[in-house]
């Protein structure tokens, strides 16, 4: 048993949230167990933070844009915890210990908090207990938890789908900018920063800037709020404040028109409904021969001799 001190959790003790993280990453049976209890003791002390879900393709300078926005917010006052979660390599933890050493300055300063969070495989790159980690952090007291991914396609939506925010990170001047981001991402994103708006970079970030507002007028969505795009230079410091007053912006208008708890809401059930799944999915794997029938059922679509349908029902009904 992994002891957890709740009170000193709940007075942001980074030890004991740090020792509670690991808990919940644990795959270990009575350690999953003990997590549980643990949030829900905590539940009643979660909700209050503000979630900004941030993502890009590698090099757009996603640590740089964290490190200033974070110290930033840090001036304002608030605490913030970093979940900082890639996809690129379960075996070796790709870029995760180098996102802190470029968050050097972040990582020393005492109302911020910064988090690896490995994937280990799991679908689009979002660790399955990146959401507990997140809940661990609020109850620490955090007022803002970022979650930050590297933007492979599939994590877009992982991410959205647990943040009140979500920003997409581009880089200016990288060629076929339009065709390098998907509908379903736009219709995502509640706003784009085209960063490293600085030097010779500069006027192609605003260029930029302006097509992919273009673009996003072309987006159906609903609700109130309509994404914008915007500028910055996180290497020299600018625009970094525009892009938190809009997301205060963003949050004021959700929550009186009752949307931020109304989004919450569906996130937690559609996160239930994942859950299920993959815990339906872990005991249809643990029956008794489940492997080999599993492989010969495979063999028959491979040959062509059943339908991948006709496949997957008999596999429901092993007994």
């Amino acid at each position: 048993m992994v002891a957890i001190r709740v009170q000193q959790l709940l007075g942001g003790d980074r030890r004991t949230l740090a020792k509670a993280i690991t808990l919940v990453e644990s795959q270990l049976p009575v350690h999953q167990q003990q997590a549980q209890r643990l949030l829900s003791q905590l539940l009643l002390h979660t909700g209050k933070s503000l979630r900004l879900g941030i993502s890009g393709t590698p090099g757009v300078g996603k640590s740089t844009f964290i490190e200033a926005f974070g110290q930033y917010l840090l001036d304002q006052g608030l605490r913030i915890a970093v979940l900082a979660v890639d996809p690129s390599s379960p075996i070796a933890g790709g870029s995760i210990l180098g996102d802190k050493t470029r968050m050097e300055q972040l990582s020393r300063e005492p109302n911020a908090y910064i988090r690896p969070s490995p994937a280990a495989g799991a679908l689009g790159g979002v660790a399955q207990t990146t959401r507990e980690s997140l809940l661990l952090c609020e109850a620490a007291g955090f007022d803002v938890v970022l979650v930050e991914t590297v933007g492979v396609g599939q994590s877009e939506y992982q991410v959205a789908n647990m943040v009140d925010f979500f920003l997409l990170l581009m880089q200016p001047n990288t060629g076929d900018e339009l065709q390098g981001i998907k509908k379903g991402i736009l219709e995502l994103a509640d706003a784009i920063v085209v960063n490293k708006a600085d030097g010779n970079l500069a006027s192609f970030a605003e260029r930029d800037c302006g097509q992919y507002q273009q673009v996003l007028g072309l987006v159906t969505r609903t609700g109130f709020w309509q994404p914008k795009v915007v500028t910055c230079s996180a290497l020299e410091n600018r625009g970094i404040d525009r892009i938190w007053s809009m997301v205060v912006e963003y949050r004021d208008q959700a929550r009186t028109q009752g949307e931020f708890d109304r989004k919450r809401a569906q996130q937690n059930t559609n996160w239930m409904m994942h859950l299920f799944e993959q815990e339906l999915l872990t005991k249809a794997m643990g029956r008794p021969g489940f492997t080999e029938q599993q492989q010969d059922l495979k063999n028959q679509v491979a040959t062509g001799r059943i339908t991948p349908l006709v496949a997957a029902r008999a596999l429901l009904e092993l007994k």
